[in-house]
């Protein structure tokens, strides 16, 4: 069976591009997908001016990027199925209408609460640009040759996001605020929504789908209880009642879930497409991966900003390390992904970003020169880009063409509940293991005991990072080294999570893609190319 797709009425398409996609259709999409992810990477890099400015408390530092990431990783499979069902150039569209919304009502914000809820509805509208704009550029096109390098580009434009959303919060947060972060990608998302809406052309595949309520509903509040039993371990405590029912409710509504997906006529997500090999090693992969990922982003984020207390500006450079390497490697990846087994792309990529981890790990939280962060840093950028497009090439061609979409949405929902884990994980590691320290340390130095009392109040009502930002001058500021050393001790600890992650997913791919995972991947690509001789001759 082939993917349908059609052109709405009155509706623009560009000449076709590599494998018949319309080139307006290929722009719109890498346009949506890229800004998407400026919107998911840009807080990263403005932390430090939070924490100035807002002054959050506890896990208040990373609801701001869970807020969007939540909707993300709760929404992609629904937004998936309703652009199978209603067309994805509506999807794509009203994506673009909320992450208007959601960024203007953000760099509007007067408080933490407040720029919660526009990082919330922003999320709604990446949530629906992430699979629908890969949904739209594989269903276009119509051999896995050329599914290859279109997803490569696509990975591409994913990556040129992280790469300029440093780059805008460095320069507005360095040089303005970080409101004006947020009204620059309120302009950007304008002009994708127009994009799509001129240059689009619309696809849809409704055979055999529908809505299916008992799916969303239960892996919606299944993976909004876990996120939350995560982010607020820290806090509240990992014995704290919310916490404990937030983990309770998060195991029973994951199993009702799949007994739902079982037992559906037209389930959300498929459950037998994890018996390929390929496909699930590549859906483990990407939850783990990009955890790793991401939670090297955060931790180095936080390094940066509230620990070290550096501008937004050189904060921009780990970013740019971190992401601008899909780009140059971009014609070496697409190569390699057509003439190397998936397993060997994505094991060097991991392998690349274990090493990078466990090297940022050695690295001393004084020491504050940018030179340090390029190898460690940029080995996990060039991990990343190997890994983020073969993954996706591998989930993607090792299904029916029929699937793609389920395919695009089941990969894209992974990979983006591996970054929403990113965060959450890593800085309750962090967290944890800094208060423990502060605590003890504190206990232990020479400091008066109005020091240690000042500090100690500061501390249990905002953390080390709190305490880490006072005023030297002022009581609790003599305690500010103590809180220094126990945030780097912490956050090192969570670089080499990040390593750890790496390392067992590199192994994964490499020994259980071999042979059948393989054979796999080759099915997938004899059975499109078949299809499409079978198509193209009728």
């Amino acid at each position: 069976m082939s993917t349908e797709t059609h052109t709405q009425p009155g509706s623009t398409a560009a000449g076709p591009a590599s494998g018949g996609l319309p080139v307006g259709t290929l722009v719109a999409g890498c346009f949506a997908v890229c800004l998407a992810q400026i919107a998911l990477a840009m807080p990263a890099t403005l932390n430090g001016l939070f924490q100035e400015d807002l002054h959050p408390v506890g896990s208040q530092l990373t609801w701001i990027s869970d807020a969007f990431l939540l909707p993300v990783s709760v929404l992609e499979l629904t937004f998936g199925v309703l652009g199978d069902l209603f067309g994805r150039k509506r999807l794509l569209v009203g994506g673009g209408g909320l992450l208007v919304a959601g960024e203007a009502l953000a760099a509007a914000s007067t408080g933490i609460h407040m720029l919660w809820v526009g990082q919330a509805i922003a999320g709604l509208g990446a949530a629906a640009l992430f699979p629908t704009s890969l949904a739209m550029i594989a269903a276009g096109t119509h051999s896995a040759r050329d599914r290859a390098r279109t997803i490569t580009i696509w990975a591409a434009a994913l990556s040129s996001g992280g790469f300029v959303a440093p780059v805008l919060g460095g320069i507005t947060g360095n040089y303005g605020s970080w409101r004006w972060a947020f009204i620059v990608v309120t302009g950007l998302a304008v002009i994708s929504t127009l994009l799509s809406q001129l240059f689009a052309q619309n696809s849809s595949a409704p055979e055999g789908r529908s809505l299916d309520l008992a799916g969303q509903i239960t892996i919606g509040v299944g993976m909004f209880a876990l996120l939350y039993a995560v982010i607020q371990g820290p806090a509240d405590g990992w014995t704290a009642t919310p916490v404990v029912i937030a983990y309770v409710v998060a195991a029973l509504f994951i199993g009702l879930f799949l007994l739902a997906e079982h037992r559906a006529a037209s389930p959300l997500l498929r459950l037998d497409l994890f018996k390929n090999r390929a496909f699930a090693v590549a859906s483990f992969v990407a939850v783990v991966g990009m955890f790793s990922y991401l939670g090297t982003a955060y931790a180095t984020s936080i390094r940066l900003g509230p620990i070290q207390h550096q501008s937004p500006l050189r904060g921009s450079f780990a970013f740019i390390l971190l992401n601008a390497w899909t780009l140059l490697l971009m014609p070496l990846i697409s190569r390699l992904l057509e003439r190397v087994s998936p397993r060997w792309v994505l094991g060097a990529g991991l392998a690349l970003m274990a090493t990078g981890d466990f090297i940022a790990a050695t690295l001393s939280v004084h020491d504050r020169a940018l030179t340090s962060l390029i190898l460690p840093i940029g080995l996990v950028g060039i991990g990343f880009a190997l890994t983020v497009s073969s993954i996706t090439a591998t989930a993607v061609n090792t299904v029916e063409v029929h699937y793609a979409g389920m395919a695009s949405a089941s990969t894209s929902l992974l990979r983006d509940f591996g970054f929403t884990l990113g965060p959450a994980v890593i800085g309750a590691i962090a967290l944890s293991r800094a208060a423990d320290e502060f605590t003890r340390n504190l206990a232990s130095s020479g400091l008066s005991a109005q020091v240690k009392a000042a500090a100690g109040q500061v501390a249990a009502e905002g953390g080390p990072l709190a305490s880490n930002s006072v005023p030297p001058a002022s009581p609790p500021g003599g305690a500010v080294p103590i809180a220094l050393e126990a945030l780097g001790n912490g956050y090192t600890v969570g670089y080499v999570v990040c390593g750890i992650a790496a390392l067992a997913c590199c192994l994964l791919s490499v020994v259980a893609l071999r042979g059948k995972g393989d054979q796999d991947a080759t099915v997938g690509i004899e059975k499109e190319e078949e299809a499409a001789s079978a198509t193209a001759i009728r």
